[in-house]
């Protein structure tokens, strides 16, 4: 009984160790937090992976500028009446246009691209009028119940940290609104800003503009006495099969 009894109290301080195993995300107490640019007025850049449908008009936008004839792995034609051609952006940061061939357009808004495309164009149409709209944005949001998670389509172009927890139903009722974490940048090596959500001086924070793909890590608060019991709840079981077994035979 002496051993049971010790292995019993091993067990339950080394699952202790083990809380919370649907936490995710984790940093380091002296991590280096980035600071993003809360200022809203910034408008999301044109980056590799992103999906570009383009519509193109002649004559200050009177006739339509069908761009189907181009045929390569870069482009899509749809099947609208209106001949959208949807675009993926390349690892070097070009997309491949009729006419045009590879142009650059990474890290441009939406607006700079258009113009520059405009531009180019403009030495075979008369007047051109380029609209571009960026199809696959998203994000991902874990709200702060433990492993549940949402992926949120951003067809605004200006969504903000609040706007996307709201359209991904808001911060849990176990999520803390104090430790959010928005995640951005290369998988391998990302930036981290800790957000802080729980009270008005937070909402700065929460006007930075979120990017394709980030994402919002919303921290799960601790039920210790919940934890405790999932963890101990499968040893007692063992124990007292054990037990029952012992005294079967006894």
């Amino acid at each position: 009984m002496q051993k049971i009894g010790f292995l019993f109290i091993l067990l339950t301080f080394t699952s202790c160790s083990v809380f919370n195993p649907s936490r995710m995300f984790k940093t380091n107490r002296d991590f280096n937090f980035t600071e993003f640019s809360s200022n809203a007025e910034l408008e999301y850049k044109i980056s590799v992976d992103d999906a570009i449908e383009i519509k193109m008009y002649a004559n200050d936008g009177l006739t339509l500028v069908d761009l189907a004839p181009l045929s390569n792995n870069n482009a899509q034609t749809s099947t609208t009446s209106t001949n959208n051609i949807k675009f993926t952006v390349e690892n070097d940061g070009n997309i491949r246009l009729p006419i045009l061939g590879k142009t650059n357009i990474a890290g441009l808004t939406v607006k700079e691209a258009q113009k520059k495309l405009e531009d180019l164009y403009s030495t075979y149409y008369v007047k051109p009028f380029v609209i571009l709209r960026i199809i696959n944005k998203r994000i991902f949001v874990f709200p702060g119940s433990g492993g549940t998670g949402t992926v949120v389509r951003l067809d605004n172009e200006k969504t903000t940290v609040v706007e996307a927890l709201a359209l991904a139903g808001g911060i849990s009722s176990n999520g803390k609104s104090k430790k959010i974490k928005l995640i951005r940048g290369e998988r391998t090596n990302p930036q981290i800003q800790l957000i802080d959500l729980s009270s008005i001086e937070g909402m700065k924070k929460g006007n930075i503009l979120v990017q394709a793909n980030d994402i919002l890590y919303v921290e799960p608060s601790r039920n210790i006495s919940q934890d405790i019991l999932a963890q101990v709840t499968p040893v007692l079981t063992l124990l007292t099969t054990a037990l029952l077994i012992s005294q079967f035979f006894r």
